[in-house]
């Protein structure tokens, strides 16, 4: 599972193609799914744990969805009982005027990881690529240059000691429905709900267009993007969890070494 759902460099590909269902990928059921879930996440607080405390890398993790596709969800499931010290997650609306009177990475660049840290961006600069193109806020001329933007952008965070894991959680436009309708039914959760939603919806296929130029322009030997079937919550978790385990095992953070001598030490 762990590069099931990433894009490969320079190999095209249609969202129609793709699943956003993940229960026919996966052999188990949803129990067991869950039990696997639970022990990766074990797995990844002492990997982060380890990550901190060895101030060696800098890992940086986007995730985009469309509205009710997840973000928020994963983001509290996957990262539950991690350190709090060495996890800084962001999350970008609309760019405040301050931040329109800058480039567009401005905003980006002022909260990447250091060293030591992981840095979780909730939706991220690629929102210069979407939101901007599917509703006219700017012409053509300013958004289309952008993706080689973040891909040099991407590229020097690399060069700087980044790992960059980008998530889109894809689910459909049935699936949408349910999940606001949830919320509708749910008054705990109309704090969830805007009517700026369905109107973005209205939009589902502008939206779809965007992305795919997104994946297929923006996924680079450095920065890939993975795909991950996100209509059932169990296998999102399950994957993401998965590949930031593995891509934390390839890092192979340690725990520092003391180099003081402790043998003689007595605490009183």
């Amino acid at each position: 599972m762990h590069d099931k759902h990433r894009l490969e460099p320079g190999k095209h590909i249609w969202l129609t193609d793709l699943l956003t269902a993940g229960k026919g990928l996966y052999e188990g059921n949803k129990a067991t799914a869950v039990t696997e879930f639970t022990a990766a996440r074990k797995e990844l607080i002492e990997l982060q744990n380890r990550f901190y405390a060895e101030d060696k890398h800098k890992l940086l993790i986007v995730f985009q969805a469309m509205d009710a596709g997840g973000k928020d969800g994963t983001i509290r499931s996957v990262f539950r009982g991690v350190n709090p010290q060495g996890v800084r997650v962001h999350s970008f609306k609309a760019p405040s005027k301050v931040e329109l009177a800058h480039d567009f990475l401005w905003r980006i660049h002022q909260v990447v990881p250091a060293r030591g840290m992981i840095g979780v961006f909730n939706r991220s600069h690629y929102e210069d690529v979407l939101v901007v193109r599917v509703h006219n806020i700017v012409p053509e001329t300013v958004w289309r240059p952008r993706y080689e933007y973040i891909n040099q952008f991407e590229k020097l965070l690399h060069d700087s000691g980044t790992t960059i894991l980008k998530f889109f959680l894809y689910i459909s436009k049935e699936e949408q429905a349910e999940r606001f309708q949830e919320r509708l039914d749910d008054p705990q959760k109309h704090w969830k709900f805007s009517l700026e939603d369905l109107e973005k919806r209205k939009f589902w296929d502008d939206y779809m267009v965007a992305y795919e130029e997104m994946l297929n322009r923006c996924t680079t030997p450095w920065a890939p993007w993975h795909v991950i079937p996100a209509d059932q919550k169990w296998y999102r978790n399950l994957a993401i969890t998965r590949t930031i385990v593995n891509t934390l095992k390839e890092l192979n953070p340690q725990y520092p070494e003391n180099t003081d001598d402790l043998s003689q030490v007595v605490i009183e």
